[in-house]
């Protein structure tokens, strides 16, 4: 008999989620977001006891998310389900740092950016601050 698992995604996964749908976004995963993604894992401390093995099958669940009609949807689902209020503003920080990654923010990145603040509820100021924050840590 298999155990069912109340929560298939931890904070950490949604994060990494976040960041990988942010990549995701305009079809091209660049190297640059993905080197930011694997930087935010290996260096922060909200990632320090979680398996990076797993970030590959969470890229996977985004992805076959992104497959489906109603998937961005399914997706913040997930994400409002699992992860804690105390780190939205965490992961809109880490969306804007992918985004910013590459040096250009297309369309498809800004439209997720916004979906995101709205899905989390990030604060307009608070927001302003974390775009900006990111801009000025990419800015060459």
């Amino acid at each position: 008999m298999n155990e069912q698992v109340t929560h298939p995604m931890s904070p950490q996964d949604c994060l990494v989620a976040i960041m990988v749908a942010v990549s995701a976004s305009d079809e091209t995963i660049r190297t640059a977001e993905l080197v930011k993604i694997e930087a935010a894992v290996n260096m922060l401390p909200v990632f320090a006891e979680y398996d990076a093995d797993r970030m590959r099958r969470v890229s996977q669940i985004v992805f076959d998310l992104f497959e489906q009609e109603d998937g961005l949807d399914a997706l913040f689902g997930l994400i409002r389900d699992n992860l804690p209020e105390r780190l939205n503003e965490t992961a809109y920080a880490l969306a804007c740092d992918v985004a910013a990654a590459d040096g250009s923010l297309a369309e498809t990145e800004l439209r997720l950016l916004e979906e995101i603040r709205y899905e989390l509820e990030i604060d307009r100021l608070h927001a302003a601050a974390i775009e900006r924050g990111a801009r000025a840590r990419h800015t060459v």
